[in-house]
């Protein structure tokens, strides 16, 4: 072979391997693209130690549980500074704040940030929903239900709502925890307003409305549950967008370009915890619960129809992880058991780690994400360690593990060759052990 073609092989295979890089997904809101958990990205080591995972930048942040968002090469990190805390433009007072960061470089670009008085807020360390970033803009809703629309190139802010104030919504014991989701024009969030009680203080809302996500006025609003903590997801079914909605009394199908309400199944939720977003796959609508377990609806050939099809109190409960699918399978993170694969159509229990993969305790957690299209999970577990492992339904296979932070309930953001990261003190970015 002559130099030259050597030398264009070269540089094909570099060209290659960096578009791998390049052109790998970013995490533009909760639970990635897709927003079911899945990332598109470069192939990784099955075998790797912490040398395969050099720290790329990391800054000091404040409190929350909102999980990292990136989109254009910035990193979205929503915090909370207490009173008297450093990086507070407020002289000291108390903040929400969000910060962007450049993903090369870890340099910040800029901060938003506007006060706050968390008062009694249980786990009031800082806010709970990820950003939603579209087509330039950058949605974000606090613990308290500040709801804003930021310009994402600096910040700038184009319009800002209160769920509470202006929306007569009911604050969850544990703060609003829901990401804004778009669907088109439209921003779908939960105030958990009781619709009767809006409409004396002459405000259109309800458990869930739909907002102009360029101006913010109302478009639609619907129901009157009270707020739960997960994300709503919209799902093509039966010619309409299906909006699924679990509140801490129903799981709801509402059709998402009106709000009308399509079918509702009762559950009542102990200490109103309905938390881990729900999933929509093969016609059924699975919601795993802390302390009242798992139920399956199955959806019919009409957009009205649905019903039970199971659901199991005692081996399938989840908490604040939401469910991986892939075919006719499930994987969970159980309260007792640890990770637990079961059958979607039945609830049939195949296995489960025994708590293996992250330590049992009042509220385990773990971040589940499918890499590409295959078995492979890649995992951020409460103790801040990364794992990657091998899910099917005849067991889990863990390769590797490494600690990348310290305790954290905070859901992670991969972008490029990335994984983002963040606790109640500290952002860091590492690269991931790329094969």
């Amino acid at each position: 072979m002559s130099r030259s073609l050597i030398s264009q092989f070269l540089s094909l295979a570099i060209i290659l391997c960096f578009s791998t890089v390049v052109w790998a997904e970013e995490w533009p809101h909760w639970r990635g693209l897709r927003a079911n958990g899945t990332w598109q990205g470069p192939e990784l080591k099955t075998e790797f130690s912490e040398s395969d995972m050099p720290k790329q930048w990391e800054h000091e942040c404040g409190g929350g549980y909102a999980g990292v968002t990136v989109a254009d090469q910035q990193v979205y990190l929503h915090d909370h500074l207490k009173e008297g805390e450093q990086g507070s433009e407020f002289s000291g007072e108390e903040v929400e704040r969000l910060q962007c960061f450049d993903l090369k470089t870890g340099k910040r670009q800029w901060v938003h940030q506007y006060p706050v008085a968390y008062d009694k807020l249980d786990y009031g360390n800082g806010p709970r929903a990820a950003p939603t970033i579209v087509d330039g803009y950058l949605y974000l809703c606090g613990a308290l239900g500040d709801l804003k629309c930021l310009r994402t190139e600096n910040g700038e802010e184009v319009w800002s709502i209160h769920l509470q104030e202006d929306l007569a919504g009911r604050l969850p014991t544990w703060g609003y925890a829901a990401s804004p989701v778009i669907k088109g024009d439209l921003l779908i969030i939960q105030p958990g307003a009781d619709q009767a009680e809006a409409e004396t203080i002459a405000a259109q809302s309800g458990a869930i409305v739909a907002l102009n996500r360029h101006s913010g006025k109302v478009v639609w609003s619907s129901l009157s549950d009270e707020a739960g903590y997960c994300t709503p997801v919209i799902h093509p079914h039966a010619g309409i967008d299906l909006l699924v909605f679990w509140t801490p009394s129903h799981i709801r199908g509402l059709n998402a370009a009106t709000g009308e309400p399509l079918w509702e199944y009762p559950y009542e939720i102990t200490y109103k915890v309905s938390i881990a977003t729900p999933i929509v796959h093969q016609n059924i609508v699975l919601v795993c619960g802390y302390w009242d377990g798992s139920k399956a609806i199955e959806l019919g050939e009409s957009a009205t129809d649905a019903e039970l099809l199971w659901e199991d109190r005692w081996n399938l409960r989840g908490l604040m992880s939401q469910p991986l699918y892939k075919g006719d399978y499930v994987y969970l993170l159980d309260k007792q058991y640890g990770i637990t694969c079961f059958e979607l159509k039945t609830g049939e229990k195949l296995w489960d780690d025994k708590n293996e993969t992250t330590p049992r305790g009042r509220n385990p957690q773990a971040t589940l994400v499918w890499l590409n299209d295959s078995n492979r999970a890649m995992i951020l577990n409460a103790e801040g360690e990364f794992l990657t492992a091998q899910l099917t339904p005849e067991g889990i296979h863990e390769e590797s593990r490494v600690p990348l932070i310290g305790k954290t309930w905070a859901h992670p953001a991969y972008a490029e060759d990335n994984i983002i990261v963040r606790s109640d003190t500290q952002i860091i970015c590492y690269q991931l052990p790329l094969k």
